[in-house]
């Protein structure tokens, strides 16, 4: 079989997959769409689009896109940084240790959302296509993609 028909098998494929699957593939730092990887140009900076399947990584107005990441990253590191400490509060009653509660919440709070930053942006953007699939002018030039 041509590599050109096995490729466009699997962009289908990956654009029918499961909602779920598409979670999976995000919390790995993946594709959501395909799974591939090297999305990630740093830390912080993502590609611009998905290496393997050629899926443009903002979707829409990139001043705005990546808002709803930006809210899954407080609330994620936001929630664990204040239950973390509640529920060390709770278990270690009633002689809590309040001095090191109070500085563990504290580096929680900064570091969590730090460390949570690329997942947030891959997770919305499994988010997003769950709910908004694949559109014409979201793929193409990918390695392997066939356009």
């Amino acid at each position: 079989m041509p590599a050109t028909s096995s490729n466009a098998r699997q962009s289908r494929d990956a654009a029918k997959s499961s909602t779920p699957a598409k979670f999976g593939r995000a919390l790995l730092l993946r594709c959501p769409r395909c799974g591939g990887r090297g999305l990630l140009r740093t830390w912080f900076k993502m590609a611009d689009r998905c290496p393997t399947c050629g899926l443009a990584l903002e979707r829409g107005e990139s001043s705005e896109f990546w808002i709803g990441a930006y809210v899954f990253n407080l609330v994620a590191g936001e929630v664990l940084a204040i239950g973390i400490p509640i529920i060390w509060m709770i278990a270690s009653a009633p002689h809590q240790p309040w001095t090191a509660i109070q500085i563990t919440a504290a580096l929680l709070a900064v570091v969590l959302p730090i460390a949570f930053f690329p997942f947030s942006r891959t997770l919305w953007l499994a988010w997003d296509l769950s709910f908004r699939p694949a559109e014409p002018g979201d793929s193409g030039g990918g390695a392997g993609h066939a356009v």
